[in-house]
């Protein structure tokens, strides 16, 4: 396990994409602390990601300072939700009927053996 010196300030490390058992581990070896608000069983959470994070990767912060994390995007932010099928209709302002089978001389059918 490697640590950093101790000095007064340290900078945020990037958790973004990390699990939670990985983000908690490389806040501890820089002396940060971190929660999630939106997990109240955050102790006991171990593979879900992180989305987002406070302060930004890169900022210095005083050692001991709480960082924040967020496995869940929040209503509105992002997220996969829940994909329902569309109807089959054309976007607004295309043709709205169907063109009919070409017919006359030129017409040519292809067809698979």
């Amino acid at each position: 396990m490697r640590t950093t010196p101790r000095t007064p300030d340290v900078r945020v490390p990037r958790l973004v994409g990390l699990m939670a058992v990985d983000a908690r581990e490389s806040a501890r070896a820089r002396g940060l602390f971190l929660t999630a608000p939106d997990r109240p069983d955050f102790p006991l959470t171990v593979v879900d990601h992180v989305v987002r994070q406070y302060p930004q990767p890169g900022a210095e912060v005083p050692r001991d300072s709480m960082v924040y994390v967020w496995f869940d995007f929040g209503e509105g932010d992002g997220g996969g939700g829940v994909r329902e099928p569309c109807g089959s209709r054309p976007p607004a302002g295309g043709l709205r009927r169907e063109l009919e089978e070409p017919h006359g001389p030129r017409a040519v059918v292809l067809s698979c053996p």
